[in-house]
């Protein structure tokens, strides 16, 4: 770079991967496609370490958006691994309600986060669109509607693929010196 300028990476293309290779592997979960255990890993280490080490880098680039979401995600699954370790070695049940309101407190943190979402970029507003989408679904499953699990499995399969296209988007414009999948206007201007 010119003017002793350093190029430095872009902290969101970890994030976006974290979250959706986590969220991804937990829909195979919620479709019946396979157990937990890949996910409660995937939590703890790509889901949840991996996006608070972008949240805290988006932090240092001034980013209040990436940090909080990044930061906030990476905690959720970290906390929701811990749920599934804690009822696998019964040192706590959370039964369904339980977790429903777990859910139904991130569904509120989604809500807020969908706003900005809409005034980044068009993939942006659809990756925060399908997670609020998804979590309702989720929510309506835990009280009361277990036949919604597969559906927000298969709606947030969507929401992970979203995620990936952003971060494939910035790499991709990086390596290739050119945007080559285009992120879309922004919903709100």
């Amino acid at each position: 770079m010119s003017n002793g300028q350093v190029a430095v990476g872009n902290p969101g293309v970890v994030g976006l991967a974290g979250f959706g290779l986590t969220t991804m592997v937990l829909q195979f979960h919620n479709v019946g496609w396979c157990g937990v255990g890949p996910m409660v890993a995937l939590a703890f280490i790509f889901g949840g370490f991996a996006q608070l080490a972008a949240g805290f880098q988006e932090f240092k680039c001034g980013n209040n958006f990436g940090y909080s979401a990044f930061v906030s995600y990476g905690a959720f699954w970290i906390a929701l691994g811990i749920i599934f370790i804690l009822n696998n070695f019964n040192i706590y049940h959370a039964d369904g309600k339980d977790i429903g309101w777990f859910l139904v407190a991130w569904t509120l943190y989604t809500f807020i986060m969908w706003i900005p979402a809409m005034k980044i970029h068009g993939a942006m507003a659809v990756t925060f669109t399908l997670l609020l989408v998804g979590f309702i679904l989720l929510d309506l499953a835990h009280f009361g509607y277990p036949d919604l699990t597969p559906v927000a499995g298969y709606e947030l399969m969507l929401c992970a693929l979203s995620a990936w296209y952003m971060m494939a988007s910035s790499i991709y414009a990086q390596v290739f010196g050119r945007s080559v999948l285009p992120l879309g206007k922004a919903w709100i201007k």
